[in-house]
């Protein structure tokens, strides 16, 4: 948490990184976004990471991490892509977050992998994504995870 004030109550922050998140997923949602709703996507990903890491735990940190790459793969933006899903399986795992969290680090890192052309890093994250994937507990998230695991964009990487 960052020790300058910024004036804004701890709920405010806590609505605004919730709705930003949600913003952001609506926009990847769209088949062809706008430039400018591609813009304005890879922004509420930031901005609901920002909010998250004034009010939130290390958890919605990984996982604010996580939605950033996934939209830097999206649009293509390797480098962005690449730190952003390595800090979120660096928090997961300095963390001992497992189970759904790691899963979706791993798929992180081979879809950034993916997006930088690596085809041979993506496909050995994959495959510890889809290992990780097999194993989380609740059926319902494994099913998510495992059906958001075969969607694209793998950018012809498989």
């Amino acid at each position: 948490m960052s020790d300058l004030p910024t004036g804004i109550a701890p709920e405010i922050h806590r609505r605004l990184a919730v709705d930003l998140n949600q913003l952001t997923w609506r926009l990847l949602e769209k088949a062809e976004p706008t430039p400018d709703e591609a813009e304005e996507m890879l922004q509420a990903a930031y901005a609901s990471c920002y909010h998250w890491r004034q009010v939130g735990t290390a958890l919605e940190q990984a996982r604010g991490h996580w939605l950033i790459s996934r939209v830097c793969a999206v649009l293509t933006r390797p480098e962005g892509a690449l730190h952003h899903a390595r800090r979120c399986l660096e928090i997961c795992e300095g963390e001992g977050y497992g189970d759904f969290d790691l899963a979706y680090a791993f798929e992180a890192v081979a879809r950034a992998a993916a997006s930088a052309g690596h085809a041979a890093e993506c496909r050995q994250w994959r495959e510890l994504a889809r290992q990780a994937g097999d194993a989380i507990q609740d059926p319902e998230d494994r099913q998510l995870f495992l059906s958001d695991l075969q969607s694209d964009p793998w950018f012809g990487t498989l």
